[in-house]
């Protein structure tokens, strides 16, 4: 896939994507340390070329010993030709790449244990969580990406608005903002959540993951937290709107 060498170096474009692929699985790892069962099943959601999917099913497979089936969404058709082809040279059965949009087409509907998601552009991250709830799916690891929307419509109407004066830190909290209310949406939803710094800045400037465990009921505690910030900025927030 373009990450190695022939003789398994690392190629120096490649070093940012390693660097977060390998820490992506570690985190995997670390929660499903007491996972107990021997089948699961996974979704990726905007999977793209698929490094951190290959890496997955083959952590899950071969060094877990699970039973695993993976599915990889995206939009693009000839890059997920080219992933079931790869999946096909080495074996990997279960692992299949189909041409969807996560916003409007039907997904797989059957028992899902984990949905991932690595840099899903904008409110494909929001989809992607709100299936997760849906589905009442176990574990959920989600890095967002070019989170637009919240910047695109937030106006000024209180305490916040010295944050909107200037553009860039405008986008910075908007973007932090809309992973806060994503994480407490996912609260009431019965989520144990965490929002981490997976990797540094220097390996990709997108670095904030949301990494959530299905563990206790669902409630409403957060609704005003959220409602109240949407009347006073004005902005729209698609989780919201798709949750609540």
């Amino acid at each position: 896939m373009g990450v190695f060498t022939p003789d398994f170096r690392i190629v120096k474009s490649k070093y940012d994507k390693f660097k977060q692929i390998n820490r992506f699985v570690e985190i995997i790892d670390d929660e499903l340390k007491n996972y107990g069962g021997d089948k699961i099943t996974v979704l990726d959601f905007g999977c793209g070329k698929s490094y951190l999917t290959f890496i997955v099913y083959h952590y899950l497979a071969v060094i877990k010993k699970l039973n695993v089936k993976i599915i990889g969404y995206d939009l693009k058709t000839d890059v997920v030709s080219d992933c079931n082809k790869i999946a096909k040279k080495y074996g990997y059965d279960n692992l299949d790449f189909v041409v969807a949009d996560v916003k409007k087409d039907v997904l797989y509907d059957e028992k899902i244990d984990m949905v991932i998601s690595l840099h899903a552009c904008d409110t494909a991250t929001d989809y992607a969580i709100n299936y997760a709830i849906n589905k009442k799916v176990r574990y959920l690891f989600s890095v967002p990406c070019c989170q637009h929307e919240l910047n695109l419509s937030i106006k000024k109407g209180g305490d916040m608005d010295v944050l909107l004066n200037y553009g860039i830190i405008k986008e910075r909290v908007s973007a932090l903002l809309t992973d806060s209310i994503r994480a407490l949406i996912l609260e009431d939803k019965g989520y144990s959540v965490d929002v981490l710094e997976f990797v540094d800045l220097a390996h990709s400037p997108k670095n904030l993951m949301i990494r959530a465990v299905k563990t206790k009921k669902v409630t409403d505690k957060n609704y005003e937290k959220i409602k109240g910030l949407t009347d006073t900025y004005g902005f729209t927030q698609t989780l919201f709107n798709l949750q609540y």
